[in-house]
């Protein structure tokens, strides 16, 4: 894990304090917002190009771990999710939906470091993580509209527009450059490290310009970090369990369990984030609630991920 990621979380936390203070100078604010879709949609195409989407049929190798992780991910988690925000945040649709948004998208990068820290089986992590990718690029605006169609927030032509600019335009760039490099693997793999650090700091200056243009209806709303704590706080503990008793009936052994609760437990804030700042450039705290989620979501993987190997200790002893 490097420095950078180790210190995402505070990376953020700063992001946001830097662009609160900004938001101050009203040159920067007025300007701020036309940032903030190009450094997003910059972000996912890196993102996207480090992520070995034409390598999907491995995830086919295992199908048992396969089929298990896609359940949950893709079936289960929505409907957790949806009867979370129904309970702690049916009143506020803006955070109902950004709530959503979060749960309904799986990790695609973040997961495999805590799965290694676990001493999970991080190469069949590796293997579902295209398929995570191009299920959630294509069932977000399902679950969207399924979840968040009543609530008067959703405009269909609109999400399609901002999915289309923000996901598969980067996406389809990211598989067109690998495409050019095929026979140019020491060259792709060099870009890609050298492109690596990237992703990290368009998402923060995207954070900054959003709460530099925003931030002031985060420090009007400020009871909304803990409107939305509660319901993320029990999605974790929930799908932990879920995971764990789930790869106990399927008989993983410990380092598939390990990696199948982190896949389902691991959130992708940045995709999320994109097609929110785009899709509901009206509805800032849908946006805000997506921020506030890896602040949370980072140490409480952390904590998890300690939980996973002393239970192993304990099995092994």
């Amino acid at each position: 894990m490097s420095l950078l990621e180790k210190l995402y979380s505070f990376i953020i936390f700063f992001a946001v304090v830097i662009g609160i203070s900004l938001g101050h100078v009203e040159l920067v604010r007025l300007n701020a917002e036309s940032l903030i879709v190009p450094l997003l949609v910059a972000m996912l195409y890196i993102t996207f190009l480090q992520i070995p989407i034409e390598e999907i049929k491995k995830a086919f190798k295992n199908i048992k771990f396969t089929y298990t992780s896609v359940i949950i991910n893709f079936i289960w988690t929505p409907i957790l999710a949806w009867l979370l925000a129904m309970v702690f945040l049916g009143d506020n649709p803006a955070l109902y939906i950004g709530f959503i948004m979060l749960m309904v998208t799986p990790c695609t990068d973040w997961y495999l470091i805590f799965t290694g820290i676990a001493r999970g089986n991080v190469a069949l992590s590796t293997a579902i993580l295209p398929l995570n990718l191009l299920l959630q690029v294509i069932l977000l605006p399902v679950y969207l509209l399924i979840f968040g169609g009543t609530t008067g927030v959703i405009e269909l032509g609109f999400l399609l527009e901002s999915v289309l600019i923000v996901l598969f335009i980067p996406l389809i760039l990211a598989f067109l450059t690998k495409m050019l490099l095929r026979y140019k693997h020491e060259l792709r793999e060099n870009l890609i490290t050298k492109l690596s650090i990237l992703p990290i700091i368009f998402l923060s200056l995207a954070i900054v310009a959003m709460f530099a243009s925003q931030g002031q209806i985060l420090l009007n709303n400020l009871e909304i970090i803990w409107q939305i704590t509660i319901p993320l706080l029990l999605f974790f503990i929930v799908n932990y369990i879920v995971g764990q008793k789930v790869g106990q009936l399927m008989k993983f052994p410990y380092a598939d369990r390990a990696s199948l609760s982190l896949t389902t437990l691991a959130r992708n804030s940045p995709i999320a984030l994109a097609i929110a700042m785009t899709a509901f450039p009206d509805q800032p705290l849908i946006a805000l609630a997506l921020v506030i989620g890896p602040l949370l979501e980072l140490p409480i993987l952390a904590v998890l991920t300690q939980i996973l190997l002393l239970k192993n200790r304990r099995n092994k002893s």
